[in-house]
């Protein structure tokens, strides 16, 4: 009897960890589409989240395939490493490890120029996304997309779950005449899509600048399902700015962000960010 009880709690603990485990990103897949890649000079629209699922960096993926050549880097909000507070411009600057340039895309500009892409044929987007509207890596995402088509370039999304997941849609839709870099498009505080999902719908409704269409492709991530928080991904949550440190901050950060529009304090810099106020 005991032995039966331990092959079962073995079972389910097997189960259990693989189920979590079959989750994989866009960036898991890159070498099955490297034909989207190769001959081709390569910028990276990345940050401190762009790791696969064995913990290989972005760049390091891309090295290792035959025929590509990485040129140039570009950094978010928070810049590369994720370390920079909310709001806080981002300089140009070399990235220390790989060597390559590192545009900023949070300092003069939230949009490539024309100089940024002279020597970029492919652009690629992978960072986490948190789900919520007013987080502005998804603009990072639209307006380089929107570059791209305008500079005759390939932009590819490597996709990634959303973590508080592709199911539940909340709040008002953002009316237009309040678009900014923190909402630039007509959907819900809560969207419910993935980054590859929302980069096709900005795409397909003509949302980039003058309806311009980009060349788009989306690299798809496996193994997730609607209705997965991201603890069930089985993948390792990399805080993706300094104040959203686990999922409980991430789900409850569509609501408690609201604040930022009054005299209370949301508790940035506490342990607790977003999960507090005062």
């Amino acid at each position: 009897m005991r032995l039966a009880k331990m092959a079962w709690i073995l079972l389910v603990v097997g189960l259990g960890a693989s189920c979590a485990a079959s989750v994989r990103t866009g960036l898991d897949h890159v070498a099955a589409h490297k034909d989207l890649f190769q001959g081709q000079r390569v910028g990276i629209i990345a940050n401190h989240t762009s790791y696969d699922s064995t913990g290989k960096y972005v760049v390091e993926v891309f090295r290792a395939l035959e025929g590509v050549r990485v040129v140039t880097l570009f950094s978010p909000e928070h810049g590369l490493r994720g370390t920079e507070e909310a709001g806080r411009k981002i300089a140009h600057d070399i990235d220390p490890v790989s060597g390559l340039p590192v545009h900023s895309l949070y300092g003069g500009t939230n949009k490539p120029t024309p100089q940024m892409l002279a020597d970029v044929d492919v652009l690629v987007f992978d960072m986490q996304d948190v789900g919520a509207r007013f987080y502005t890596y998804l603009y990072t995402m639209s307006l380089a997309m929107e570059a791209a088509a305008e500079n005759g370039k390939k932009f590819v999304v490597l996709d990634r779950p959303n973590p508080i997941n592709g199911t539940q849609l909340e709040g008002p839709v953002l009316e237009p005449k309040f678009a900014t870099f923190v909402g630039l498009y007509p959907i819900p505080v809560r969207y419910g899509l993935t980054v590859g999902e929302l980069a096709r719908m900005v795409n397909g409704e003509g949302w980039l600048a003058k309806g311009i269409k980009a060349d788009l492709t989306v690299v798809p991530l496996t193994g997730w399902r609607r209705g997965m928080w991201f603890d069930a991904t089985g993948l390792r949550f990399i805080k993706p700015s300094p104040n959203m440190p686990d999922l409980e901050t991430a789900t409850i950060y569509p609501g408690l962000c609201l604040l930022e529009g009054t005299n209370l304090s949301e508790g940035r810099g506490t342990p607790k960010p977003f999960c507090q106020f005062g």
